[in-house]
């Protein structure tokens, strides 16, 4: 069943989602890779990478009764897919902050950086879809015509990815060692300097 990101209450900037916070503690989720999260991540943000959100499980064992959820990832659109999660689980009191975490360094204001030295996840898959791009084309003129064949099935990936917002090279990437490993646990990067 697919249910469409329309469902979801309401947009946020991350300017405005700093004055909320002032005004009280929010339930924040970052939906990011646990690399990306140590990295550099919006202050009293709960890491939860979207490809192990339970949506059912974390309410009941949070239920934020009267309270909506704010969820980011880094530019928006894992954020979305949380917010899917959340509606098929029967909450639909999510906010989705316009931008991600990319918006929120962007617009200046205060992050928690971590040691870890992770790219992140859209770098990685431009890097790679890049690389046997390039490699698919350079084999095709110099070893044989039907090395074409990787640069096709590239560009018929990222066409796909445009059109249903699913990457799945995003989606194998995310499961990678080195974005599993945070370099430091959600709870220690709190230590981590914070920069404006």
């Amino acid at each position: 069943m697919n249910v469409p990101f329309a469902q979801s209450k309401t947009f946020v900037t991350p300017a405005e989602l700093q004055r909320l916070a002032q005004d009280g503690p929010l339930e924040l989720l970052d939906v990011r890779t646990p690399a990306e999260f140590a990295a550099a991540h919006v202050p009293g943000a709960l890491p939860v990478p979207l490809d192990t959100l339970d949506a059912p499980a974390f309410l009941k064992s949070r239920a934020p009764q009267g309270k909506s959820i704010y969820v980011l990832c880094q530019t928006g659109g894992r954020a979305r897919k949380a917010i899917e999660k959340f509606a098929r689980a029967g909450f639909a009191d999510c906010v989705l902050v316009e931008g991600g975490t990319q918006a929120w360094i962007d617009a200046g204001l205060p992050v928690i950086r971590g040691a870890s030295r992770t790219l992140p996840l859209m770098r990685q898959v431009q890097i790679t879809i890049g690389l046997v791009s390039a490699t698919g084309a350079a084999l095709a003129v110099a070893i044989h015509p039907l090395f074409a064949i990787l640069p096709l099935i590239t560009g018929a990936g990222l066409l796909f990815a445009g059109l249903t917002g699913t990457c799945g090279l995003a989606l194998l990437l995310a499961k990678m060692p080195w974005n599993r490993a945070a370099g430091c646990g959600s709870n220690s990067c709190c230590a981590a300097k914070t920069d404006l």
